[in-house]
């Protein structure tokens, strides 16, 4: 997600403005005490702890913003499935696929909702930036590979590795290339944000400019 996932715009009625050190501090820290844990204690106890902090995450984001994001909230409720089977079958397995399935969701959404014209990234981040509809479109569909691409990713590495290198990628691997790939779309966002227009309703030249390159 994933970027769940990361200028904004201010924020709509209802919504906080989101403190973007906090906003980090929630997306990071599950992940954090999830390795910490597991250098500790284990895959089984950092599994055990990974459920209720990141719940505490959720619910300290929506005290925060003033809603659930839908990423978050659909993210913890992967995590609860399936860490809960996890520790109750002793399976690891389980919360290895965790991270597949979020992405295979995120994807779905993404590339299905295009099929349906449903433009679900404008619905969630149209108070973070504006672009054209174009833009749009061509952001989720951009978003809907990136993220089937980190389930193959996620799944090769569990399958084929040790468990200490697929925890070692979830939390310094998949998080950076999500925030990288991010960081990459800001030129994206430049060349598809609406012209602005003056207090006569006229298109700015320069916005012109840009917005036809």
């Amino acid at each position: 997600m994933g970027v769940d996932d990361k200028a904004e715009m201010p924020a709509s009625a209802g919504e906080q403005p989101a403190p973007s050190g906090l906003k980090l501090l929630l997306d990071i820290g599950p992940l954090l005490i999830f390795f910490g844990m597991y250098a500790y204690a284990g895959i089984f106890a950092a599994t055990a702890a990974f459920i209720p902090i990141t719940l505490a995450a959720l619910v300290a984001g929506r005290y925060a913003f003033g809603k659930f994001g839908l990423m978050p909230l659909v993210t913890a409720a992967i995590v609860f499935v399936m860490g809960g089977l996890t520790l109750a079958l002793h399976d690891e397995t389980f919360i290895k696929v965790k991270p597949t399935l979020v992405y295979l969701l995120f994807a779905g959404v993404a590339l299905v909702g295009l099929a349906f014209n449903w433009i679900a990234w404008k619905q969630m981040f149209k108070d973070v930036f504006t672009l054209t509809d174009i833009g749009w479109r061509k952001l989720q569909f951009r978003w809907g590979c990136f993220f089937l691409g980190m389930a193959v990713l996620n799944e090769l590495i569990w399958r084929l590795f040790s468990t200490d290198t697929w925890v070692a990628f979830k939390v310094f691997g998949a998080l950076p290339l999500t925030f990288g790939f991010a960081l990459l779309q800001i030129p994206f966002l430049s060349r598809h944000a609406p012209p602005a227009t003056n207090a006569a309703g006229n298109t700015s030249s320069n916005n012109m400019k840009n917005g036809a390159s």
